[in-house]
């Protein structure tokens, strides 16, 4: 690889690496707001999916102008696999979070990384570093430490919706991956209103009061949108794996929100749990700084 290629590898990885990881913190808010409604799920699936339709729809609509027709018909079938499998994750994760213990729910979604990995690497035949692996592998496991204290207790089809999440959002993040080249992220629009039509046909579409109104609202045009079409951009730049490692933090951003604004004290597990994800994330950003700064000095 010449050092211009290498140069340019490395500025593509740090893109993908500030899109994601800004998602990631404007995604951090949503199980606590998820927690702080009292609607039922069909009821909030509805609602969601109708805001995250009109918002997805408005910053495609700035991004693109007249040009957006065509840049979803640039999607093709892949783009819309995309929009099911973002309804399919949206589903599974608020389903999963009204049904279930948030830790049930944490353990199965901290399992995307790998699943996005295998996917990259059966279908497409992309290769991760051992590192990357080994990453991987100490963060799942001190996210699975952080729902460690709250895990089995709810119902279990619970546990089954957020097996249908955590397999929605890799395959998803996978695929946006294979179509690199492509900006899959307008394709957004029609999986929120996958979600929006789903929860009406099975009775969501009800008033849900006017504070439950608000938080959606507060949620679902203000942070959502701009979060998840960063996290779908990720994969343009980075490894589908790579990007679910990073969806990893939203587990210990959004428990440090829960514990602040709901009183939800996370027990020993989950502050170690919560340790080891930020220890080893950075320590791998650290490590890929020096490594990046080395190739360039040699250069």
């Amino acid at each position: 690889m010449t050092d211009n290629a290498g140069a340019e590898l490395r500025r593509h990885r740090l893109t993908g690496f500030l899109l994601a990881g800004c998602g990631v913190l404007l995604l951090s808010p949503d199980s606590l707001i998820v927690k702080s409604t009292a609607t039922s799920p069909l009821v909030f699936l509805f609602w969601r999916g109708l805001f995250l339709m009109l918002g997805f729809g408005v910053i495609s609509g700035l991004r693109y102008g007249a040009r957006l027709p065509s840049v979803i018909r640039h999607c093709g079938w892949p783009g819309l696999y995309c929009a099911v499998a973002f309804s399919m994750s949206t589903v599974g994760f608020v389903t999963g979070v009204k049904l279930t213990a948030a830790g049930n729910v944490l353990v199965i979604l901290n399992t995307a990384p790998v699943i996005a990995a295998l996917l990259g690497w059966l279908v497409w035949h992309e290769r991760l570093p051992l590192r990357t692996w080994l990453v991987i592998l100490v963060c799942v496991s001190g996210a699975s430490l952080m729902a460690a204290g709250e895990f089995g207790h709810g119902r279990p089809v619970g546990l089954l919706m957020a097996g249908l999440a955590a397999f929605g959002l890799a395959s998803n993040l996978a695929v946006a991956r294979s179509r690199a080249g492509t900006d899959t992220s307008v394709m957004l629009i029609f999986g929120a209103g996958l979600t929006t039509l789903v929860a009406a046909a099975l009775g969501g579409a009800v008033w849900p009061g006017w504070r439950d109104f608000g938080l959606i609202a507060l949620l679902c045009l203000g942070f959502l949108p701009a979060a998840t079409t960063l996290i779908q951009l990720g994969p343009r730049y980075l490894p589908a794996a790579e990007v679910s490692l990073l969806l990893l933090l939203e587990t210990v951003l959004g428990s440090f929100l829960v514990w602040l604004f709901l009183a939800e004290v996370p027990p020993p597990l989950s502050l170690a749990g919560g340790g080891l994800i930020l220890l080893t994330l950075t320590v791998n950003g650290l490590w890929e700084d020096w490594h990046r700064r080395r190739r360039s000095a040699r250069g």
